[in-house]
């Protein structure tokens, strides 16, 4: 597989369209096709240490500062982690706005819905925990390498293996029925023979 960059209009990335400007122009595309294969490789491998798992399930003190948790499986953490996964190729980051319209939506909700101190507040967390990055001298953030991995293994593992496994598990017989327990038995056990193939790629 190769990859290659073209640039149709060079001031899309404020260069002009002289021959001088070459040089510049093959800077960006390089770091464009950098950037593309480093999300391709950890796309095929977004599996986090189990130290680094367990940071995120509490709140901790980085820099000074309080990190609340970003615990598996709660709606507000898979949201804001499917809607950071959506700005992964937008060379500009994201603000609070862009990010905010995605979380709200995610959530069943209206943009208008969400504050911008509610999203700050998303915002914060994911930085301090070191998923998102602020560029320099703006109001844009951008994922990580260890965000995107976090981002990945959360809503891939969640959407692809908890939630149709555990849908099952929630049958209209009681919790303590037979029926019941066969249902949870068999997602226990999916959940670990997943585990145990994700221990041996790894």
């Amino acid at each position: 597989m190769r990859t290659e960059t073209t640039i149709n209009d060079t001031r899309d990335f404020g260069v002009g369209r002289l021959l001088k400007n070459l040089p510049e122009l093959r800077r960006i595309g390089f770091a464009a096709n950098r950037r593309l294969l480093e999300i391709e490789q950890i796309s095929h491998d977004c599996a986090l240490g189990d130290d680094a798992f367990q940071h995120l399930q509490r709140p901790r003190q980085i820099e000074g500062q309080r990190a609340p948790a970003l615990r598996f499986g709660d709606a507000n953490a898979q949201a804001v982690l499917n809607a950071v996964l959506m700005f992964v190729f937008v060379a500009r980051g994201f603000t609070n706005k862009d990010l905010r319209q995605q979380f709200a939506v995610l959530l069943g909700k209206r943009a208008d819905q969400i504050s911008p101190g509610r999203m700050s507040y998303e915002l914060r967390r994911l930085r301090l925990h070191g998923l998102i990055e602020r560029l320099p001298k703006t109001h844009r953030y951008r994922l990580t390498d260890e965000g995107l991995r976090t981002a990945l293994l959360y809503t891939r593992v969640y959407a692809r293996i908890l939630r149709p496994v555990m849908a099952p598990v929630v049958p209209a017989a009681p919790p303590a029925s037979p029926q019941s327990l066969r249902r949870f038995h068999t997602a226990e056990a999916a959940i670990n023979l997943w585990c145990d193939d994700a221990h041996t790629a790894a």
